[in-house]
């Protein structure tokens, strides 16, 4: 079932939201060659119980740790260990949560390690700038098609691949809600987006065919052909003006279309 936020919540989820926002920025300058995954993990648990909030990946479905650190062809899940040390020229995915006075933050970025390959950064920025085309069309009275219709009409002239055996969803009370939220869709197609619908927009885009497999963890989720992936996410509020992203770090209303 769909719910729709009042106002209050909405700033709720923001307040969650500006917490993982900045903790990105706490972790962004410490990604680089020599730290561990799990490293990178507890300075992230510190920081969200410094800030009054719990993180909310850790015991999810029995997920051990507090952010998914993704390097290179693990799209999502990947579990932080001490072993994994990051090199040079590795991309990896931070994607972390927390929930804060009953309400959910969520997002994901994805940072090269060091200098990374011209395809690489490619893979970085068209799939970024992906995220921006999907959330640039969220207003009241547009569909949820038109969402995963923006991601695959920006990113196929790049000819690379679109993962759809995971997608975004709705956030609120719960980490995950409805509606699911597809990397592909059909123009005027699916739910109808209302005012005051909370959902994460996220892409997750190889440079292979987009086709996944789950290891015997049950959470690494890698690419099949062991292809770079890249990961962006935001959680986006149906406003009456358009989108508000509540994971920016930003003022209410900074996005808006008519």
């Amino acid at each position: 079932m769909i719910t729709i936020k009042s106002a209050r919540e909405i700033e709720l989820l923001r307040a969650a939201g500006k917490i993982i926002y900045d903790l990105h920025q706490v972790l962004k300058p410490l990604i680089k060659p020599g730290i561990s995954t799990l490293e990178l993990d507890q300075i992230a648990e510190a920081y969200i119980l410094a800030q009054g909030a719990k993180p909310n990946f850790k015991n999810y479905n029995g997920f051990p740790n507090t952010i998914c650190a993704s390097i290179n062809d693990t799209v999502i899940h990947g579990i932080p260990r001490k072993d994994m040390i990051l090199k040079e020229g590795d991309v990896i995915s931070i994607d972390m949560g927390c929930i804060l006075n009953g309400y959910h933050g969520d997002s994901a970025w994805t940072y090269g390690v060091g200098e990374i390959s011209l395809k690489d950064q490619e893979l970085l920025d068209v799939t970024k700038e992906a995220l921006y085309q999907a959330i640039r069309v969220v207003k009241p009275g547009a569909y949820l098609g038109d969402i995963g219709y923006a991601i695959e009409q920006f990113v196929s002239p790049h000819h690379m691949g679109i993962v759809t055996d995971f997608g975004g969803h709705g956030i609120g009370r719960n980490l995950h809600e409805d509606p699911h939220v597809s990397h592909k869709g059909k123009k005027g197609q699916g739910v109808v987006l209302k005012e005051g619908m909370v959902i994460c927009i996220e892409p997750m885009i190889t440079l292979g065919s987009g086709k996944v497999k789950v290891l015997k963890d049950g959470w690494t989720v890698k690419s099949v052909e062991a292809k770079t992936s890249a990961h962006f996410e935001h959680m986006v509020a149906v406003r009456a003006s358009g989108y508000d992203i509540l994971s920016d770090g930003s003022s209410p209303m900074q996005g808006t279309n008519g």
